[in-house]
């Protein structure tokens, strides 16, 4: 895939006919030498940019809206694997292995103006976690854990599962509302109601799924992952900004940069770099200094189907480097994490 991404970004496309075999000449952006040149590829080899697609150009500037057929329905897988290594002050290693999938997909039921009706489908959810050569796994695809521990998580992820949701959505990405979460609420506290007697632990439970699976909660996630690309437009080779809280408190903050790589053959593809820079905070009790050192990088790459809007796949690294030192001035010992994490969308391998 960084081979595909570094070869070129596709400006225009037209089709010839050469010899009675049909070519498509490519003009694109030689990122080497910056100069637009013009190649000549079989056309069965160029996927099919529609007329109008979602994705398209106004003098140069490109918009993100959304094409969507009624009847249709649209995949968003996401995953994530995280690897940790804990190093200790006397150099030992402890890794351990994390991973998430939540697999969604979207019916689209009518269109009206510029509105979308959309059934959203909550399909599965699989965790698994391995350190020490054991590996544990929460599959909602699977029958229930037979560790005791391991029950409820599968039981709170299961009454999630199967459920729909209907979402009203607009053609530019803007998510209007997101209904039907009373009734995943009740599911899921008659299947922990199975498992947990005591009525506070229940409804503590309930409580904290309603603030982590709530509308605000799905709305961010949604604007964030369906629409990239700036309410203005952009230029390939275009750069932009986003910055989020890290931390509740809104003191950290981390930095995404975008670049509109290329658009062309039915894909808009997006750079993703930035993360936050390194931070080092100290704090000392007499002779003793302790200190903490944090900062994290991402890089990858965002692509969206030209034709659609939709996003076909994500693929985003991400590095996170945390050092807790203690010092008496004289030694100091230090306690090493280092996490690499793949951040997916729809992804095609794992």
């Amino acid at each position: 895939m960084k081979n595909i991404a570094a070869i070129a970004l596709i400006s225009t496309i037209a089709l010839v006919s050469c010899n009675k075999k049909e070519t498509a000449k490519i003009t694109k952006i030689d990122p080497k030498t910056g100069k637009t040149i013009t190649v000549e590829v079989p056309a069965d080899s160029v996927a099919k940019v529609e007329e109008n697609p979602a994705i398209k150009d106004s003098a140069g500037i490109y918009k993100q809206t959304f094409k969507l057929e009624k009847g249709k329905t649209y995949p968003l897988t996401t995953y994530q694997r995280d690897t940790k290594t804990m190093t200790d002050p006397t150099g030992k290693t402890l890794n351990g292995t994390s991973e998430a999938t939540d697999e969604m997909s979207f019916t689209v039921n009518d269109i009206k103006g510029n509105v979308y009706d959309i059934t959203l489908n909550l399909i599965s959810k699989r965790n698994s976690q391995t350190s020490q050569g054991k590996t544990i796994v929460v599959d909602t695809k699977l029958p229930i854990p037979k560790e005791d521990d391991l029950k409820m998580i599968w039981n709170i992820n299961r009454a999630l599962t199967g459920n729909k949701l209907n979402m009203k959505m607009d053609t530019k990405g803007n998510v209007i509302s997101i209904t039907g979460f009373d009734a995943v609420y009740k599911k899921v506290g008659n299947a922990v109601g199975t498992i947990v007697k005591d009525k506070n632990q229940k409804e503590s439970i309930i409580a904290s799924l309603k603030e982590t699976f709530n509308e605000k909660v799905l709305k961010d996630q949604f604007n964030k992952n369906l629409t990239i690309i700036p309410k203005k437009g952009v230029k390939v080779g275009e750069k932009w900004t986003n910055s989020e809280n890290a931390d509740a408190q809104g003191k950290i903050k981390v930095t995404s940069n975008y670049v509109l790589k290329s658009v062309g053959n039915g894909i808009a593809e997006i750079a993703v770099t930035g993360g936050i820079p390194k931070k080092v905070e100290k704090q000392n009790q007499g002779d003793i200094t302790h200190s903490l050192s944090s900062e994290l990088s991402q890089n990858g790459t965002i692509k969206f189907d030209q034709n659609t809007g939709w996003i076909s796949n994500q693929n985003i690294s991400v590095k996170t480097t945390q050092i807790e030192t203690i010092s008496n001035g004289k030694e100091s010992q230090s306690m090493k994490s280092v996490s690499n994490s793949s951040v997916m969308v729809n992804p095609s391998a794992k």
